[in-house]
């Protein structure tokens, strides 16, 4: 094969240029020709190339050259179609049409019936052809010399002993008995006196024999001998008796092509079916009547699908093409084309059906845009992502104006089929552009559709202004006056709420959403009672993943002993509960903040004693006058203490006031916190102990309570301890109260229940005694004094005359 090959190639390369480059070859029945597929050099398209070897097969010259010259002066649609040919001395070279030996599709019996009625049809009329106007016997019709062409039309071939009857020196009579396999198909008179007998006889009756046979070979698969050809079972019986009359051994009563082709077409014979029907008139289809057009088209969309497609692809369908563009054949033949192109590969479909399509698109005629906008859906596949975004949606969205509703819909509705094809850019610029303008068609259903549109397009949508787009046309649409198009809102929104945020839900879509619970019509109720449960647990949904708060926690220390709101709580039931034990602790928090700033200034207590004001370190510092050192200030958390157990303001005896505020406290914890800075009030060192007893009763030396001070301030001098008073201007006589503690330990009958012990300070040596020194009854703690430098200090004395001094206001504000 590979030998035969570069022969071939060497034997063009020496003779005149064949631009056509040859295939593998094809195997068919005997014959003086070599069949190969082949291709055309300049653009690669298919045919097949008849070689004849001279040098090879010199004697059957005469039958090859003379095929060759028929071939080129014989033209007939079912005759071979010949592209170019090269004859030099060593080769013959014939191109034709991509062909495929009939052959195959016989010893394979895979035609069906309608396509061998048909392909016999068109044998019959290219015989009839042959016979009639070309005065020729062709005299070698056989299955082997029938081809089928890429359409599926069958075409004759085998013209090498072709004759004109009007010959004399015809070749037929001297080249006919050598033919391969002529003593199968050589008719009975022939084979007894000779091809000479042909002038003798009608001249279609050596033809009209063989296509007796090949009718037999085609419906029965093969043919052995001339004792076959009374079986005609396989035949269709519409078909048998004028079969018969074709094999008649009577040259004279044989039946000519002609006549057997118009018995066939008669109504209801063997060749009256829709296919052949079909093949007639797809030929003038574009110079039939209007109504002889809408007849043929009406047949042609009831084929059914076992005719061949090959046929349909290449011979009908461009015809059809033609008519829709150019003659006239209307939406009904576009529909036919759509029907025949969902068989052709995608590679046909772009060559055959795509460019006509795009320019059917910019037909400015209605009738064929609504046919295009209805058949979109058979071909969007098949039609390229660049094509269907650059050149047809551009002459789509003219439809969007049109002053014709129909035009506008399916417009609108062809959207949700090119969407898939559109670019971004076009979806979110040209498209939505077009869409606003649909969603206020004077149309309500126009409108409705353009909301269902947008629904099923979301998706497709521009994450950055998808929210945006649907937002506003949804809420305008749910207050379109038409029910239908609420409806269709509402579902939009139903289906598209996974493309809105939780803040859109609540502050724009809800809001939108509820006049339509109470609307007119229980359609729209209804449907928005579902959106609205959607859009709720979008909402619940959303809920769970948010924080309980966004304030930040307080990152400030807090006061000291000053209860929290968390602590108020601790302990508290769930419930109404733990929040009133919330606001609860809440309530005393802030009044002990007011109750712990309270001596801000100098106010008098409860019992006639002075409160010292706080320094700016919170504590306060003993006075430097003549007068025995005034006790240091608490702080907050002792206040707090004190302010809780002191006695109540409404207590007026003397001798209670004096023993509650003086006498000694109920053993108490060691508030280290709030006691630690205690060491700063220490004037030197010498004097610790002193200051320890002044720490010590300085706990009940307090304000009971902001009404205790107004009792205080009320009267001019009130009682102060057992024996002491109050001078006119409210300051404490301490040197009277020092005289009156000392007349209690020599008369133990006027103590109220134990002897009070004088505090530390004043028992100390180097001024007069007051009396002698005793315990304390109660168990005082040392509180803890911080180190610093010592200063030196003098023994003060303590003067117990009483004190009449006016201005002892004046000497408290020096000492502090």
């Amino acid at each position: 094969m590979d030998f035969l090959k570069s022969a071939v190639a060497s034997a063009i390369a020496k003779g005149p240029p064949f631009p056509y480059n040859f295939g593998d070859k094809v195997d068919f029945d005997p014959s003086i020709w070599t069949l190969y597929n082949g291709t055309r050099r300049e653009d690669g398209s298919n045919c097949s190339i008849f070689s004849f070897d001279i040098s090879a097969n010199r004697s059957a010259l005469p039958l090859a050259k003379n095929a060759l010259k028929k071939l080129r002066t014989l033209r007939h649609p079912g005759v071979i179609k010949v592209l170019d040919t090269v004859e030099t001395d060593s080769y013959i070279y014939i191109a034709t049409e991509r062909l495929v030996p009939l052959s195959w599709h016989v010893k394979r019996k895979s035609l069906s019936l309608e396509t061998a009625k048909w392909g016999l049809y068109s044998v019959a009329k290219t015989l009839k052809f042959i016979n009639g106007d070309a005065s020729s016997i062709h005299g070698n019709l056989k299955v082997a010399s029938i081809y089928t062409s890429e359409s599926g039309e069958w075409k004759i071939g085998g013209f090498e002993v072709l004759s004109n009857v009007k010959d004399d020196d015809a070749l037929i009579y001297r080249y006919g008995s050598v033919m391969p396999d002529s003593g199968r198909y050589t008719p009975p008179e022939l084979a007894n006196g000779g091809w000479e007998v042909i002038k003798k006889s009608p001249h279609h009756a050596v033809d009209s024999y063989d296509f007796g046979i090949l009718i037999y070979e085609v419906f029965n698969g093969s043919f052995m001998g001339s004792d076959q050809l009374g079986q005609a079972k396989s035949i269709p019986p519409s078909m048998q008796a004028s079969y018969k009359r074709l094999i008649n051994a009577n040259p004279k009563a044989r039946l000519s092509a002609a006549h057997f082709l118009e018995q066939g077409l008669r109504n209801g014979s063997f060749f009256d079916s829709p296919l052949i029907k079909l093949t007639e008139g797809v030929d003038n289809l574009g110079i039939k009547s209007e109504t002889e057009r809408e007849a043929f088209l009406e047949d042609l969309d009831q084929l059914s699908d076992d005719f061949p497609e090959d046929f349909f692809k290449m011979k009908v369908l461009p015809e059809l093409l033609k008519s829709v563009e150019f003659g006239g054949g209307g939406p009904k033949a576009f529909g036919v084309v759509m029907k025949i192109a969902t068989k052709l590969s995608n590679e046909d479909f772009d060559t055959k059906v795509t460019p006509v399509v795009v320019r059917l698109f910019g037909n400015p005629d209605r009738a064929i845009r609504v046919c295009l906008l209805d058949n979109l859906s058979l071909m969007i596949d098949r039609l390229p992502q660049k094509v269907v975004n650059d050149k047809i949606f551009p002459q789509i969205v003219a439809g969007f104006t049109d002053v014709a509703p129909i035009v506008r819909e399916q417009t609108l509705k062809s959207v949700l089929v090119i969407i898939t094809k559109l670019s971004d850019r076009t979806i979110n610029g040209d498209l939505l552009r077009y869409l606003a303008k649909t969603a206020n068609d004077e149309q309500p259903g126009i409108r409705t559709n353009t909301t269902i549109c947008l629904g099923k397009i979301a998706k497709y949508l521009g994450t950055s202004n998808r929210a945006k787009v649907l937002i506003a046309a949804f809420t305008r649409s749910l207050r379109d006056p038409f029910v239908h198009a609420r409806n269709a809102s509402l579902m939009a929104l139903a289906v598209t709420v996974e493309y809105f945020s939780s803040e859109d839900c609540a502050t724009r879509l809800i809001p939108a959403l509820s006049p339509l619970l109470i609307d007119k019509e229980k359609l729209i109720r209804d449907q928005a009672n579902k959106t609205m449960d959607v859009y709720l647990q979008r909402i619940r949904k959303a809920q769970q993943d948010m924080p309980e708060t966004v304030i930040p926690p307080e990152t400030a220390q807090p006061r000291m002993s000053t209860p929290q709101p968390t602590e108020a709580a601790t302990g508290s039931s769930s419930g109404s509960g733990a929040v009133a034990a919330a606001w609860a602790g809440w309530a005393i928090s802030s009044f002990t903040n007011k109750l712990s700033s309270a001596a801000g200034e100098m106010q008098p207590n409860g019992s006639g004693a002075p409160s010292p004001v706080p320094s700016a370190s919170g504590l306060s510092t003993p006075t430097s006058t003549t007068t025995p050192k005034r006790p240091t200030s608490s702080s907050v958390s002792a206040l707090h203490r004190q302010a809780l157990k002191s006695p109540s303001p409404s207590t007026t005896t003397t001798q209670s006031t004096g023993d509650s505020f003086f006498g000694d406290p109920e053993p108490q914890e060691d508030d280290a916190d709030a006691w630690g800075d205690m060491g700063d009030m220490d004037d030197d060192a010498t004097a610790g102990a002193g200051d320890d007893n002044w720490g010590a009763s300085s706990e009940h030396s307090q304000p009971a309570s902001s009404s205790a001070k107004r009792s205080v301030s009320s009267s001019s001098k009130q009682p102060f301890g057992s024996g002491g008073v109050v001078d006119d201007d409210g300051e404490p006589d301490f040197a009277g109260w020092l005289a009156a503690q000392a007349e209690k330990k020599k008369n133990p009958l006027g103590a109220a229940a134990a002897p009070k012990t004088l505090p530390k300070g004043l028992a100390k040596t180097g001024s007069a005694k007051v009396g002698p020194p005793t315990s304390t009854t109660a168990v005082k703690k040392t509180l803890p004094i911080s180190k610093k430098p010592a200063a030196t200090a003098t023994v003060k004395k303590i003067d117990t005359t009483p004190k009449v001094d006016v201005d002892g206001d004046d000497g408290w504000g020096d000492g502090w």
